[in-house]
């Protein structure tokens, strides 16, 4: 399907991946067409929101028909990359490198996990879903030698930087950041900040200006 050549806000690039999660829920109960309107009801847009979304990107419904769900999830999946494969590799072991290791959407996904680095001497050689955890000390070598696209930094914020920089020595152009601190890129190179703490203060300001009985 033909995209129109425009620049996309990071707004509407940020909405894509909720629209691929709601659409997926629709297929899952069996939901084959829906209209703007409906789905801006499901996820507390307006329809005229969905559609000047989706006209970033080219023409999608058809007046009177609605929108094809399994054709619009494929199409946003397609402008998501997600019909790629990702190597990935997780530095940082920890409980919160486990866990993401241990999601596994990421394989179904495309993004396939390659390996693990810490510099903890008891995880050094162990094994996350058969994923081996090896020596942060290998981490360079090891992602140059395996065409490695996306590091995923979960370390202390003091090592964050320095990970990103030898991640990005190595070849490495998109960075997955959970450190609490944000790393500095080069201008090649993608990035996305996580900051899991900032969502939850977010979260309790919401609680205590609402004037919940908490």
């Amino acid at each position: 399907m033909q995209r129109h050549s425009v620049k996309v806000s990071m707004a509407v690039v940020r909405r894509l991946p909720k629209y691929y999660r709601y659409l997926g829920d629709l297929l899952h109960n069996d939901i084959t067409r829906i209209s703007s309107k409906e789905l801006g009801k499901l996820m507390g847009l307006t329809a005229s929101q969905i559609r000047q979304d989706l006209n970033c990107f080219g023409g999608f419904g058809q007046q009177g028909y609605g929108y094809n769900v399994e054709e619009l999830q494929k199409e946003i999946g397609n402008i998501l990359g997600l019909n790629k494969t990702y190597s990935c590799v997780i530095v940082g072991a920890g409980n919160l490198g486990q866990a993401i290791a241990n999601y596994e959407g990421f394989r179904r996904e495309g993004f396939i996990l390659k390996a693990m680095f810490d510099v903890n001497p008891r995880l050094i050689g162990n094994t996350i879903r058969d994923i081996k955890i090896l020596d942060i000390m290998d981490l360079g070598e090891y992602v140059k030698d395996n065409d490695v696209q996306l590091g995923i930094i979960c370390v202390p914020k003091e090592q964050s930087q320095s990970v990103a920089d030898t991640l990005m020595d190595n070849g490495v152009k998109a960075i997955w950041n959970f450190a609490p601190a944000d790393v500095e890129v080069r201008d090649n190179v993608v990035i996305e900040n996580v900051a899991i703490s900032e969502s939850l203060y977010t979260l309790t300001y919401l609680m205590n200006e609402s004037n919940l009985d908490i």
